[in-house]
């Protein structure tokens, strides 16, 4: 397993449980329009790819998906201080590249960055 698939695990498992009790109650309906989401994660070193399925489960695989929902490219060294500290100080200005490829997307990335120190 990659360093960008390692550190994406520890984020999905830290953020399923709160993606999914979002889908409770009425507001629950407004965040499951937006589910399924992937994420396509680069790096010059590797890349991974984060699935929510419409449940809340997050899974992770290797590589970059077709059609991802939102591309993420950043320098490698930073790939585990951010998913794993979640702390967007650390973020160095200019260095994550964002591309959202969906309005789903680009409303998830929006809500979740600072979850992912983003």
């Amino acid at each position: 397993m990659s360093c960008v698939e390692e550190a994406l695990a520890s984020a999905a498992r830290s953020l399923e449980p709160e993606i999914q009790g979002r889908l409770q109650g009425f507001l629950g309906s407004i965040v499951r329009a937006y589910l399924p989401q992937t994420w396509s994660f680069r790096t010059s070193d590797g890349s991974a790819s984060l699935t929510i399925d419409a449940e809340g489960h997050a899974t992770v695989a290797p590589g970059v998906v077709a059609s991802p929902d939102v591309t993420v490219e950043l320098p490698h060294d930073l790939v585990k201080k951010l998913l794993t500290s979640r702390g967007r100080d650390r973020v160095p200005p200019g260095a994550v590249h964002v591309t959202p490829h969906t309005a789903r997307g680009r409303a998830a990335f929006d809500y979740l960055r600072g979850r992912l120190g983003l």
